[in-house]
């Protein structure tokens, strides 16, 4: 399978695991529309390639992404040259499906992650963050509201309290301090973050795909559910699809056999 070449994002294999790198560094990877294309695109790669079991997302340069680019997008809309929706959050649906519907998907942040550089990864799996990262919901200091369903995930990352006060004070919060609220799931030295962001990746290797993307949609529909009777229906409707995939089958076989399965086998 040949790698396409982006102009906004650079993509890679590492083993098993894709890595996409946001690749505007002499903009602080500001986001602009292409790059969402671009990701969306890359993602969809990761998602039809056989040999790779997740996806990390990381910035090149000091930022990580350093919110929607101003001239290429706020300044456009103002001018009345941008799309009548308005910045990203246009694309917020399909953004969030795309994450969602995808194989693990971890951000590896390694610098800024403000704005949209902040929304487009809480709908991530896991949040790796260098001690050199930062992590801002600067919204409301534009006169603006978050996007990207942030304002359902922050709370689910962080508890209401701590997502409210992060989206209605607009207040940089550094790396450390984002971990300790629950923002983020681990926090490494700059020499050590995106290795262990691909080791996290590769853990995910060999489990069958179809599942854990089952699973991924569970969470999303099951996590704030309050109506018990709906997650259970819905656990075990896809329960019952899961009973007659060969990647079950070999499950039970391997067991039985003591062996370790081979899901790449029968899928």
């Amino acid at each position: 399978m040949s790698t396409p070449t982006y102009d906004t994002i650079l993509y890679e294999k590492r083993g098993s695991v894709a890595l996409i790198t946001l690749n505007r560094p002499d903009r602080m990877n500001a986001w602009v529309r292409q790059m969402n294309d671009e990701q969306t695109h890359a993602i969809g790669l990761a998602n039809d390639d056989a040999d790779i079991a997740a996806i990390v997302v990381t910035g090149a340069g000091r930022g990580f992404c350093a919110g929607a680019d101003m001239e290429a997008t706020f300044k456009k809309q103002l001018d009345g040259k941008g799309d009548a929706n308005g910045g990203s959050n246009s694309e917020g649906l399909k953004w969030v499906s795309v994450v969602r519907d995808a194989k693990p998907l971890i951000a590896a942040v390694n610098g800024a992650a403000v704005g949209v550089g902040l929304t487009m990864i809480v709908p991530f799996d896991v949040i790796v963050a260098s001690e050199n990262a930062k992590f801002g919901c600067f919204f409301v200091k534009m006169g603006l509201v978050p996007e990207l369903a942030s304002s359902h995930f922050l709370v689910s990352r962080m508890g209401f309290g701590r997502a409210s006060e992060m989206m209605l004070s607009g207040r940089l919060y550094d790396a450390r301090e984002a971990f300790e609220k629950g923002l983020v799931d681990y926090l490494y030295t700059e020499d050590k973050f995106l290795n262990e962001a691909l080791k996290l990746g590769e853990s995910f290797a060999g489990n069958p795909v179809g599942s854990m993307r089952m699973i991924k949609q569970l969470i999303s529909q099951n996590a704030v559910e309050s109506d018990l009777g709906a997650v259970e229906r819905r656990e075990l409707d896809l329960l019952n699809q899961c009973y007659d995939t060969p990647e079950h089958h070999e499950a039970v076989n391997a067991f039985l056999e003591k062996r370790k399965p081979d899901f790449r086998r029968v899928s």
